[in-house]
Order: structure tokens, then sequence, then C-alpha cells
């Protein structure tokens, strides 16, 4: 049968399968005309569709599946080569012509209709790192990732795999199916032919659930197949050996029957041989139904969790995969019975005796073999050097993702280690802390206060979620969820890849501010850095979480930005150097002294971001990626521009944020300090500085309009808004106790309002205003808070206008952060001002300009006009080719006169970054931390 009489019979059958069955006949007499035979064909289709049962080995074309030659195009893949063949067809390595990718493209036997091509939309959308992807769906093909590496079976070999591998595969096979099971889609067929391992260990779950009906011979070493999509009772659908007992009944399959096929498959990855054998199909099925399962060769540890997975009755069988971790038992070493298929004690002692002495022989033969090397990497002229500057390694070791200067504009770019160009990827502008999945295949990145995904081949990013701050950074877990702070001041979150609602994976206890930059650890815990403050991490803490307790535990104090390397260190910065030592992830334990490994990498410890990544491939000898440079972001100019564009220097660099005039111009108030952080207040004429708070705890500075006063943001007992006299002749007072973080903005003309957000947990960045009453000026006193503006995005940074009519905020609703202006009335309306992003609105007290920060850390200002209800904004345009220190701040401010203070980024992006690479690194912490 030639591909083009296929495509005719698929053509048809697909047509009449859409239509009434009593609408058919007339169709088909239209559509076959005087082709008999095309008609015979499609007719024939229709009744297996009606039938899934019938037919099963007819051994017709459709069957078999097709063959293509190389060169032959299916749409806009080109087929190179055939692979194998597999239970719905034939597969085919073929190229994408338009995204230039290697695909794996699976010929779909006849009955593939427009029902399961819905099924297959479906499970695309799942998009887990253990799932075989799904690209695209054709007529009668589907195009999926092409994955190299052995199946599961082909790497069992019937030989028992190490406990902790079984458990590494197992917990990857268990993450896949929750992910399907979370959206109602159930496997079916289960089994170690249908499980891949590609590069680094990924386990890869193929065919999920997309067979209508599948039949595969049987050959001398496998069992023969039989699938058929369940539309009916009396049924079976599965693998004789691999399928429940209800499926082998013929009754209907729930997801407990993939946690049936996940005990069985773990079973013989743990004991080397099949649960449930026989000469035939039909004496698999029967030992499902009538066998018990022989658990003597398993470890005694998981014989609690396989017996749960594999109770015959379903309402007895375990109902979550996600589950299976509670049941591994803690087993103490006893001596063994007496049976074949357990060692003596003798022979197991001599075999560790002769395994260490081959331990030994190995290291002493193989210590010189791989010492550490260093390299330097030049990623090119136009790398992102200064606090723009990122880089990340992907966990395969072969590809780094770094940022490069484009049409002046960062953004994130892409190369393999062993090549020299590299590729930008599109819509990653202003990209900043990318980490990969752990396939190496995507790349997650905030950007303008959000969170999205991007695939390293390139195509537009999907927004994964609208809140997110950068420097906290995240980590991509196996099972498909992100973990990562929302806010400066907040818990981790769990953010699912694939869509659904946000969690909590933490809690912040008490004197906790923040958790950030977070790893997942091989248990499914995270490694997090713990603070008391937002700014300022040098005296951080590295903590792990307990998912199961909903807790934590600090694991070492005095650090920032942990990272665990296998087989079992701790990797961490400390006062601009990088530290090591031996930790237990399991027990989530140190052990021994750290020891220093490098003055070289650079950090940030006002974020706590260490620039440094760490892979363990290839071979297990582990590359260590870095920027080099001692820390980062620590003193910045303050320099006071005009409109014309003349500076001169304020006060001498230093770690300087939210600045703000007081209503003179005469004094500049800021937040002071990279750890621990004070408000002090500079004469802008004389240049001298003026502590005002000393409690390391105080932040965001805001003058009342007659200037006597200052409130300000304090964790200080009890934490929420303070305000002090501004010539600090009396201590801070209270005005409110908040036990979220709360912010400080701007008062109102009058100084009857304050307005502020609060960063809370369930709905993130939020407006209130703070009424206050002056009827006794020397004692005014705070109202009742009022909310101004609460929705799901976030809302910050607001500002009255000059004449307290309106009010200026940034929020990210519409996806990037845009500046908004609302009536302050709280009456309907609301106006963009900014387009393509911005941040941090400051009103030009002229009455007729906003200032804000764009994308580009520079500061834009746009003219408006307001009459009425009615705000007119004109067209955004850049005010100064000044950056802006880049911290997630306020870091400028409008002076009376129209001047401008900016706290200036310095100038370091014209200097390529220097990227230091080690290699054999986990070499070198062996000898290092024996």
């Amino acid at each position: 049968m030639t591909q083009e009489r296929w495509r005719r019979i698929q053509e048809v059958y697909h047509a009449a399968g859409d239509r009434l069955p009593r609408e058919r006949s007339t169709f088909l007499a239209q559509a076959c005309g005087t082709d008999a035979e095309l008609r015979k064909e499609v007719e024939s289709l229709l009744q297996r569709e009606e039938s899934p049962a019938a037919n099963l080995l007819d051994g017709s074309p459709y069957m078999r599946g097709m063959e293509f030659a190389s060169g032959t195009r299916l749409g806009p893949y080109e087929i190179e080569a055939p692979i194998g063949a597999g239970g719905m067809g034939q597969v085919f390595r073929a190229r994408d012509t338009r995204l230039n990718r290697t695909v794996a493209i699976k010929t779909v036997l006849a009955g593939f209709s427009d029902r399961f091509a819905r099924e297959a939309r479906a499970i695309a959308a799942m998009n887990h790192p253990n799932i075989c992807t799904v690209h695209d769906v054709g007529p009668d093909y589907l195009v999926m990732e092409l994955i190299e590496g052995p199946t599961l079976a082909e790497h069992i070999a019937k030989q028992p795999l190490p406990a902790d591998e079984a458990l590494t595969l197992a917990r990857q096979i268990a993450a896949a199916l929750e992910a399907a099971h979370e959206k109602g889609i159930v496997h079916r067929d289960l089994k170690p032919a249908n499980i891949k391992l590609a590069a680094g260990g990924t386990v890869k779950v193929l065919d999920f659930g997309l067979a209508k009906s599948r039949a595969e011979a049987a050959s001398a070493s496998e069992m023969r197949t039989i699938t058929v999509h369940m539309t009916g009772p009396g049924m079976i659908l599965g693998t004789p050996g691999y399928l429940s007992p209800e499926q082998a009944r013929g009754q209907e399959a729930d997801k407990r029957a993939d946690i049936w096929a996940f005990g069985v498959v773990f079973y013989e990855m743990l004991s080397g041989s099949r649960c449930f054998d026989g000469n035939t199909a039909s004496d698999a099925m029967a030992a499902v139904l009538t066998r018990e399962p022989d658990l003597e060769g398993v470890p005694p540890q998981f014989r609690k969790l396989l017996r749960s997975c594999l109770e015959k009755d379903p309402k007895r069988r375990l109902r979550d995969i996600g589950d299976v971790w509670g049941l591994i038992e803690e087993v103490p070493v006893v001596a063994p019975h007496k049976s074949g298929k357990v060692w003596t004690v003798a022979a197991a002692a001599l075999a560790l005796i002769a395994a260490a002495a081959l331990a030994g022989w190995w290291r002493a033969a193989n210590s010189g073999d791989r010492p550490l090397t260093r390299l330097s990497l030049d990623l090119g002229a136009d790398a992102e050097g200064g606090p723009d500057a990122v880089l990340t390694l992907s966990p395969d070791g072969r590809r780094i993702v770094f940022s490069r200067r484009a049409d002046g504009k960062t953004q994130l770019a892409t190369r393999l280690l062993e090549q020299a160009q590299s590729t930008l990827l599109p819509g990653t502008e202003g990209g900043r802390e990318p980490f990969f999945s752990p396939d190496s295949e995507w790349i997650a990145f905030h950007a303008h206060g959000a969170l999205s995904k991007t695939s390293i081949e390139g195509g537009a990013p999907l927004s994964l979620t609208g809140i997110g701050d950068a420097n906290t950074g995240g980590s991509w877990g196996a099972g498909g969820n992100i973990a990562m702070a929302l806010t400066h001041a907040s818990p981790l979150s769990l953010i699912p890849t694939s869509g659904g609602p946000v969690r909590l994976l933490s809690k912040l206890a008490s004197g906790e501010v923040t958790h950030r930059w977070p790893q997942f650890l091989p248990d499914g815990n995270v490694l997090f850095t713990e603070s008391d403050t937002a700014s300022g991490m040098e005296n951080a803490n590295i903590a792990v979480t307990d998912n199961r307790s909903g807790t934590h535990k600090i694991v070492l104090r005095g650090g920032y930005h942990g990272r665990y390397v296998s087989p079992g260190y701790l990797l961490y910065v400390h006062k601009g150097a990088l530290f090591a030592v031996r930790f237990d992830a399991s027990r989530a334990e140190v052990h021994g002294s750290p020891v220093p490994l490098s003055d070289d990498v650079a950090a940030d410890s006002l974020s706590g971001d260490g620039h440094f990544n760490f892979s363990t491939a290839p071979q297990g000898a582990g590359t260590l990626v870095y920027l080099a440079g001692q820390s980062m972001q620590q003193q910045w100019a303050v320099t006071l521009v005009d409109s014309s564009g003349q500076a001169r220097p304020l006060i001498a660099p230093g770690a300087y944020y939210n600045p703000a005039f007081s209503p003179d111009g005469r004094r500049l108030a800021m937040t002071v300090g990279s750890n621990g952080t004070d408000i002090f207040v500079s004469d802008v004429a004389r240049g001298t500085m003026t502590r005002l708070t000393s409690d390391g705890r105080s932040d965001r500075p805001v003058w009342t309009p007659d200037g006597s006063r200052i409130a300000l943001s304090s964790k200080r007992s009890p934490p929420g808004l303070w305000w002090m006299r501004s010539d600090g002749s009396a201590d801070p007072e209270l005005l409110i106790a908040s036990d979220h973080q709360v912010v400080p903005w701007s008062f109102s003309p009058d100084g009857r309002r304050l307005l502020y957000f609060e960063i809370a947990p369930d709905t993130a960045y939020d407006l209130w205003i703070l009424p206050i009453d002056l009827s006794n000026p020397s004692h005014p006193k705070a109202g009742k808070p009022e909310p101004f503006l609460r929705t799901q995005f976030n809302e910050a940074s607001p500002s009255f206008s000059p004449d307290g009519r309106w009010v200026a905020y940034f929020s990210n609703e519409s996806g990037p952060n845009e500046v908004y202006v609302r009536p302050a009335s709280g009456e309907p309306g609301r106006f963009q001002v900014s387009n393509g992003g911005g941040m941090f609105p400051a009103w030009a007290p002229n009455g007729r300009q906003l200032f804000f920060e764009g994308p580009d850390s520079r500061i834009q200002v746009v003219d408006y006009v307001a009459k009425g209800a009615s705000f007119d904004a004109g067209t955004p345009r850049q005010w100064s080719g000044r950056r802006l220190q880049n911290v997630f701040k306020g870091n400028f401010a409008v002076a009376p006169d129209g001047k401008i203070a900016i706290f200036e980024a310095p100038d370091a992006g014209k200097t390529p970054p220097r990227v230091g690479v080690l290699l054999n690194f986990i070499d070198e912490l062996k000898r290092k931390l024996p």
C-alpha cells in the first residue's frame, strides 16, 4: 500500500467518524464515489472503531504501520531513519525542519481517531521531565522527543539493581505517574519496556494511554503484549505479568492499576526477576490473579511498600502513588536467613572485604588520573558583566546559559560547552537567575516580576506565574514542580510547570523573614537559605525542609546559597569565599569541619546569590562553573542628575537603597547596609551622613509632608510600620504591627494618609492606606488600615500625586510589571502609563510628569494631563542613560527642583565576565574532605 493511498483512507475515515452513524452511508457514497475498495477499507476501520476487541491480530497493513524512506516528509518533519517497531506502528528518527531539532515520529495505527488526538494533546500538556514529551499530533502520527538511551528492561537485563539506584529510578517513575494522575490520565500499561533511561539517569515514561488497540507478537525473551482501549467491561488492557488483577478480569481500571504496575516494576528492579511470570500470557495472567508475590529476594525495607502496591483487591491497595515513600522502613541489620537467594554471613563479609580492597585499589590507581583541572571560558565580547551577569550549567554538564547584550538590552543566551558560538533565547530580555529542568531541555527564569520557562531549542516563553521577584532563585524538581520564593520576604512555594495552583512548601518560623535559593534534594526535600532579614545574607543559615511534617531544619549557620553535590557534599558561600563540608542529605546533617575551596567565586551577600553551578556529569567526575570575582553589588555611586544630563556626585559610594528627598530638598534619607540595614540621612549641601536607626532591621524611609517625621519599615519587636522624628531626637514609635512584611511608600499631601504595600502569603503584594489622625499635631495617631487594592496579582510602590488626587503604582496584572494610575478616592478608573515594562513610579513636583524605572534599569519619563476623572498619559521616553542599581528597590528619588538622585549601577556591563571551569571537581572534594 502506498503512502498516498494510506493518507486517503485516513482522510475519509476521520471525516466519516465525525458524523452520526445514520449520516455515514450518504457521506461515504459521496466521498468514495466509484472507488469501492476505498469504501470497503473505511467501513472496515469504522467497524473496528465500534468493536475494539475485534481483529486484534489480523495482520492488516494498518496494524503494521507504514514504511518511510529516508527523506520522506510528514508535514514539516523529514524522516531520517527507522528506530524500531512499536505497538502503535513504527518509530522513526526525524528532523523538525521548523525548529531544526531531532525528534521521534511514531506512525500510528488506523484506529487513531480524533478522540485519541485530543487525549494525546492532553498528555502533551503535562510537560513533565519524567514523561516523554509529545510535541505534535499529525493525522496518523505522533511527534515526540527523541530519547537516546536504553529501556529499563534492557538496563535490568534480569539482574537486580543496587537498592539506591532502584530507589532513585522508582522515585522518578512515581513522579511521572503522579503528574499524570493529577490530570486524570492513567497509563494502564506501565512496564520496563515503556520506561527509558535518558542521559544522566533521567527516567522517561513512554506511551501514556495513547493506544486504542495494540498487539505485539511474542519473542524469545518477551511475552506477548495485548493492549485494548478500555471502552467497556470484559476487555483486557495491559501487559500480562504487569497488568493488575482488575485488568486481568476485564474490569474498569483506574490509577490504582498504575500503582500495581509500579510495584511490579519496582520488584523487578530490586530482584532482577519478574514478579508474575509464566510460559504463556495466560499463565502470567493466572499468576496475577492467584499467586502472592515472593518478597524473599527483595531488601527488607521495601517489602511493606511492595505489599501495599500489590494488594489484589484495589480497595485495599495504596490509593495515591505519592504515598509510597512513607512505607519505606528502617530495617536493623540482622543475620540473614538460610536461603539460596540470600548470602550467608561469611560470604557477605568476604564480599565486603573484597569490595573495600577493590575500592582502595581503584582510588589509588585513579587518584592521579583525574586531577583538578582549571579552565577559563570566553563568552564573547557581548557577554553581560557586572550585576546583570548570570551563568548556569545544565544538569547533564553539556550546556550553559548566560546573559548577553543585544540591541541595548540584556538577553539570555545558550551554548554547548564544546562549541564557541552561542544562541540568543527569544523572549528572555531582562531574564535573570535562569535554572534548568532536570532533563536539561528547559530553562526557567525571572523577568519583570514574573517566572517563565522556555525551551533550549527556542520558541516563545511560557508564563508559569505572574508573581516572582528576582534575587530569590528557584529549583526545578523531578516531580515537575518548581520551588521558589514568590517575594523577598516569604517562604518557599511550589509552582507546577504544567499548570495548576501554587501551594506553600515551607513556613517561616518565628524571627525568620525569608526562604530563598532553593535546591531539590534526591529525596524530594529542599535545601534553601534562611534569614531573619530580607537584605544581607552574611549571617544567614542553610536549612532543609521536611516535606512530611511541613517543618524545616537548620543544617549550617553562617552561610548562604547552599548547594548539595552528590554523593555527599554541601557547598556554600561565607564572607566572599566558597566552602564545602560533608553532608548527609538523607538525614539533613553536616559532618566534620568546613574547608575553603576558593575566594574567586563571585557572590552577592545582599541577596544571597552565589554565582556558581555544578554538574556531576560527565562520568561522575564533576564540573563546576562560576563567575569569577569578589562579592558583587556592595557599593555604588549616588549621583544627582538634572534634565539636561548634567550630573555631580552626591555622596561617596556605598550600599544604599530607597532614597527619599525631604520636602525642602535639603536632605536625602536612605537605607544603608548590605548585611542588616538602617536609616541614614545625608545633608545634600554638606555631604554629611547622620544615622537615625541602629537596630540593623530598618528599611524604606518616607518623609511626612512637613518634614518633621520619617516613617519606616522595621523588623524590630513588634515588626510593622514605625515612625520617628527626622532629626533623630526621639526613639521610633510604632504605627501598626503586622505579621507580614509592610513597606511604607508615600504620604498624601495633607499628611492624613500613608500609602504602603503588604506582602501576604495568599495574595502577594497588596496596597493599603493607613489613616493618620492629626487632630493633635504634637501627638498624631494611626487609625485602622484600609485596603486600597488587593488582587491575585502584585501591586507595589504606591505613590500619591502632588495634588493627592491620583495614585501611581506598578502591577503584573498583564504579565510583565507595568506602571498604572488610579484615582486616590478609590472610584473606578485605571490607566496604564508604561508600555513594555515599568516599576517604581515617582511623580515630578511640577504635576505634569511621571518617572519610573524601565525594564533596562534606566529612568523613563511620561508627560500626562489630568482633567476631572480622566488621566491622559503620553508616550514614555528615556530620561537618562544612566543605569540604576538593580536590587528590586526604588533606587532613584525626585527632588523638589526636578533633579533626580540616582543610585547608579557600576559601569561593568562593557567588561565581559570572567568564567572559571573546574573539571574533576568531585575528586578534588574527596581529597579535601576524605
